[in-house]
């Protein structure tokens, strides 16, 4: 047998995945720095901030959180804004189950706090691409792109906390999200399917913008998915 033909061990495909989610850094230092002076400013404690970043792991959900607090909403209410805006992990984690649900629970339960958008996207753009890929390669290799980003999330917050009014309002850091996301969707419109479905949420995002914080967004991922699916079924309907 020679070297060509031996398997990768899974630490290749951990170190694919810190090269693939290294780019990520660029966005997400300035959004992870935008949140520490945000959370200051609607007057949470260090340790609430830092709690924020450390335990959810989720700038969208983070942001919409600390919008409630400044507009001195119920526990009961922030918890919902929070979750209306997340509840697409849930749809993450469900499309993750044909490649790690036969992983180690320890495995999965890491793989859960570390599913956001950057780890998702990159890691099942992968998997689609490399279906050889063990169960062991897909879970080294989900790690692997969490690495760079985790921990400067967590230390961009903290510089956030520290310096706070010192940033100055013309670096307008807010812009880094849309860009975030369009960096995150755009290589993922591979099919008729995929953009009726992204062009469906937008329109519904923006008509329903006056809705409570996340509930246009939620309704709004509802209909991109009827939408993508109706699209594929159409198609099959039309190959036949």
């Amino acid at each position: 047998m020679t070297s060509s033909t031996v398997k990768k061990p899974a630490k290749s495909a951990y170190w694919v995945g810190v090269r693939d989610g290294l780019p990520f850094i660029l966005m997400a230092a300035p959004f992870a720095l935008l949140f520490g002076v945000v959370a200051m400013d609607a007057g949470l404690s260090m340790g609430q901030a830092m709690g924020f970043s450390v335990l959810v792991i989720a700038g969208a959900s983070q942001f919409a959180a600390v919008q409630m607090i400044t507009e001195n909403a119920g526990i009961a209410f922030v918890l919902l804004a929070a979750l209306a805006v997340n509840l697409r992990m849930a749809m993450y984690s469900a499309s993750l189950v044909p490649y790690l649900g036969n992983a180690p629970l320890w495995q999965r339960a890491l793989v859960s706090y570390l599913n956001f958008d950057q780890t998702y996207i990159t890691a099942v753009a992968r998997y689609e691409t490399r279906p050889e890929m063990s169960v062991a390669d897909r879970v080294a290799y989900f790690f692997g792109v969490a690495t760079p980003i985790t921990p400067l999330w967590i230390g961009m917050t903290l510089v956030g906390i520290l310096a706070g009014t010192a940033i100055p309002d013309a670096w307008a850091l807010d812009f880094i999200m849309p860009i975030m996301f369009l960096a995150l969707v755009a290589p993922m419109m591979k099919s008729v399917a995929h953009v009726a479905a992204a062009a469906a949420s937008v329109i519904v995002a923006l008509a329903l913008v006056d809705l409570p914080s996340g509930t246009g967004l939620l309704i709004a991922a509802a209909v991109a998915m009827l939408t993508g699916a109706f699209v594929e079924t159409w198609k099959e309907k039309r190959a036949q």
